[in-house]
């Protein structure tokens, strides 16, 4: 420190100046003043005790004052002061905290030399005896060095830090004594403090002679000045802050788990968190094991868990390499006395020697295990339960090596810490899970498990759920079968995400099969929807929950396509347009009304026919295929275009590749692929003729189909086909008023049309036995497997589908002609 020091080698005459010391408490004031702080600056201890130390600075002090700081620590540094004749003294300080006898933290302020202190075997500094005091009783181990580096002065503590004697270290260079090259390298700080005159302060960790372990270390090393300002020695004090190093070291990496840990809703990668944060700091291994049914987001036994238990390996780290003789994927059946087996049948933290009998007796039992502890020569193994709100997840298994210091109590305080906080974050995860898999469970047992067998096209599908942060949607598609060989075609997205999102999607696919069912046109179809979706809204919106979690909303487009005249008609309601690829492979987006998303309202829409190429595919897709944080709609269209056009492999091989092709990187939605390849009913598997509105053509009808039918091949069909066009054209003409046509179609079944240009239906009823009429629907509904009515723009058709092999209906026809 800068004391200016003066007097002559050797001077033996009145005892020098004591040594400079002060206390400052927690407040900054002065507690405690020796006499020789009073013969340094000139003040009595009248004239400072009890007030602050900060008045005898002649600058500034030191930022931040040491006695400020929340976690006092060690400090030096030269400080100018005032001496009481107003002159400034600029002194080297040294200040380490302590405790009063209330337990109040305070500051023992040393200064080593002061004016007219001399130190033996340097020239011109006097007698060393004054330092005794300081040197036997101060916390730091305490060295000098003369400008040569040769050790002249060492005290009792230092001596034990590097395990020599006095005798041994006096007049003797610290490389010749000590050797390698941390020592080499202090002595390359010395050399520096001596040229510069600046002090020097290193942080270390390091296990020196005579100590076991390692340990931090705090090292100072100041200039000794003369008055003239000429440095003639160094000083070199170290004291050991490995206590609050590891305090430090431990609230550090608390502060790391609560932003390394729990990043994402994943088991697994919450689980590797863990290991990857406690090794190497904490432990050299780190194994996390959990229960089976964390994984798939079962809710597990509250514990603890005394039975043999499966457990399966999540996560692993070591120094070591690779994780000897396990497979981190395979389920591991943990012997009860195992320490992690151990510590779940406890519910406790286990601490426990790799030479402890119950440790020797479960590595007898597995092999791998034992050659692992021999090979690395790992001895304190730490298991610690993962429990998160009263239940038991698993356990972590943390294991040190020779080369660490086995591990202490406060260890098992912080491997506590640090893995209860893993533990809730992995509960979350495992409760995301749980709730992800019943939404994604849902959501597939209500999406088709296979399409319905039909002619009119050729479909596949593809689905794909977005990333686990983002939560299953409402996407949905559907291939409908309809009246007369027609084929309904459906996409749709529900707003929103998770369970709800899922019922939605659900409820809504339903209503279109029922509306579907009806033979409803798109643009009504999707009207009637609409006022669905809206009552769906006003029925969940209460009070209780969040508006914004209640509010219902989806996008669909409804087609419906006719293999015979190849006509597609298309409605939507805010869901992006179909893609249309020609025969030649080229792709356009085909350009329809969007109509309003349901839920609106109010709003109608407009439906679109379109006359499709023979071999025509057309593709259907959700918002989640196209759209990305990173681009907007627009570019993510153009992508599927690309993706689309040339397409000419197999229908599920496309789904593939334009999945690929076209997804964004990090999908924000789920997404839903449906592609259909629309087919074409040959001419001569279909008949029409259209009928004038007199009776007597009924006969010549009967001949016209019983001419067809047996051109098919299906003469077993005729007779029941008969009856079926005489009850439907014979009510036509009674009932209706032109034009009228017949139809019949061989599809996988026999298909029968009359239309006429009337909307009224005919409704199914049961006759009176007297009453005269009303037996002949009935009787169809009988001879047939289905029928209904469906309503044109020119007003309606009644259809009928019967099986194309013949079938006995002579018990049936019997009966009703009993009843006539």
């Amino acid at each position: 420190m800068d004391a200016h020091i003066s007097g002559p080698v050797g001077r033996e005459e009145e005892p020098g100046p004591a040594v400079a010391t002060a206390v400052v408490d927690d407040q900054g004031l002065v507690a405690a003043w020796s006499p020789g702080a009073q013969q340094m600056l000139g003040y009595i201890a009248e004239d400072v005790l009890g007030r602050p130390a900060s008045l005898l600075l002649a600058d500034a002090a030191p930022s931040p004052a040491p006695w400020r700081l929340p976690c006092p620590a060690p400090w030096s540094g030269e400080v100018p002061l005032w001496h009481k004749d107003g002159g400034r003294v600029s002194v080297e300080l040294l200040a380490y905290p302590g405790h009063d006898s209330r337990g109040r933290t305070e500051w023992l302020v040393v200064s080593l030399t002061t004016p007219g202190i001399s130190i033996e075997g340097i020239p011109g500094l006097g007698d060393a005896r004054l330092l005794d005091l300081a040197f036997t009783q101060s916390r730091f181990a305490m060295a000098i060095h003369d400008r040569d580096l040769r050790l002249v002065r060492v005290n009792d503590l230092m001596c034990r830090r590097v395990d020599l004697t006095q005798a041994e270290l006096h007049g003797r260079l610290l490389s010749d004594v000590l050797p390698g090259y941390r020592w080499r390298l202090l002595e390359r700080y010395l050399r520096q403090v001596l040229d510069t005159g600046q002090p020097v302060h290193r942080e270390t960790y390091r296990r020196v002679p005579g100590e076991t372990r390692e340990r931090n270390w705090s090292v100072f090393i100041s200039p000794l000045k003369d008055r003239a300002g000429r440095t003639q020695a160094v000083w070199v004090g170290v004291l050991d802050n490995t206590e609050q190093y590891r305090a430090r070291h431990r609230l550090t990496m608390l502060s790391d788990a609560s932003t390394r840990i729990g990043t994402t809703l994943d088991v697994t990668k919450t689980a590797q968190e863990l290991t990857d944060l406690v090794v190497p700091q904490f432990a050299e291994l780190a194994i996390v094991d959990l229960l089976e049914a964390v994984l798939v987001g079962d809710e597990p036994g509250p514990g603890p868990l005394s039975d043999q238990v499966a457990l399966r390996s999540v996560a692993y780290r070591s120094t070591f390499g690779d994780r000897p003789g396990t497979n981190p994927d395979g389920l591991d059946l943990r012997h009860e006395l195992w320490p992690p087996a151990r510590c779940l049948a406890t519910g406790q933290a286990i601490l426990m020697d790799v030479d402890d009998p119950e440790v020797v007796a479960a590595t007898a039992r597995h092999p791998a295990w034992a050659e692992a502890i021999g090979e690395h020569r790992l001895r304190s193994v730490l298991s610690v339960p993962v429990r998160a709100r009263g239940v038991t997840l698993g356990v972590a298994a943390f294991v040190r090596g020779e080369s660490a210091e086995p591990f202490e109590q406060d260890d098992v305080l912080l491997a506590e810490e640090l893995t209860a906080r893993a533990a809730v974050s992995i509960d979350n995860a495992r409760r995301y899970t749980r709730e992800r898999t019943t939404a994604l469970t849902l959501q597939r047992s209500l999406l088709p498990h296979r399409l319905c067998e039909q002619s009119a096209v050729e479909a596949a599908t593809c689905y794909l759920p977005a990333s686990s942060h983002v939560g299953v949607s409402g996407d949905w598609f559907d291939v409908i079968p309809l009246s007369s060989a027609r084929v309904a075609l459906v996409v749709g997205d529900v707003v929103g995400h998770g369970i709800h999102a899922s019922a939605t999607m659900g409820r809504l696919r339903t209503a279109v099969r029922t509306l579907a069912d009806i033979d409803s046109s798109p643009d009504e179809l999707l009207t009637r929807l609409d006022d669905l979706v809206s009552r769906f809204s006003a029925e969940t919106a209460t009070d209780d929950y969040d508006e914004a979690e209640n509010e219902v909303g989806a996008t669909c487009l409804y087609a419906v396509y006719d293999p015979v005249s190849r006509r597609c008609t298309f409605a939507r309601a805010g869901h992006p347009p179909p893609a249309l690829i020609a025969p030649d492979g080229s792709v356009d987006f085909l350009d329809l009304p969007a109509g309003p998303p349901l839920g609106v309202g109010g709003l109608p829409f407009e439906s679109t026919e379109v006359e499709l190429p023979e071999d025509s595919i057309l593709a259907f897709y959700t918002d989640g295929l196209v759209e990305s944080r990173d681009h907007d709609i627009d570019v993510g269209l153009e992508r599927l275009r690309l993706a689309l056009t040339g397409q000419s492999s197999s229908l599920a091989e496309t789904c593939d590749s334009v999945f690929k092709a076209a997804l964004p990187p990090c999908p924000v939605d789920d997404a839903a692929l449906l592609v259909v390849r629309t087919n074409v009913l040959d001419a001569d598997r279909f008949a029409c003729w259209d009928l004038p509105a007199d009776p007597a053509v009924v006969a010549e009808t009967r001949n016209l189909v019983a001419e067809r039918l047996t051109r098919w091949g299906l003469d077993e069909a005729i007779y029941v086909t008969e009856l079926i066009v005489s009850e439907l054209v014979t009510n036509a003409i009674r009932y209706a008023k032109g034009p009228i046509q017949l139809r019949i179609i061989r599809d996988r079944t026999l298909i029968c049309e009359v239309s006429d240009g009337t909307s009224t239906a005919p409704h199914l009823r049961r006759a009176r036995l007297l009453d005269e009429g009303g037996r002949g629907l009935l009787l169809v509904a009988q001879l047939t497997q289905r029928w209904g009515t469906r309503h044109t723009p020119h007003g309606k058709t009644i259809w009928t589908e019967q099986p194309l092999t013949g079938t006995d209906f002579s018990g049936l026809l019997d009966h009703f002609d009993d009843l006539e």
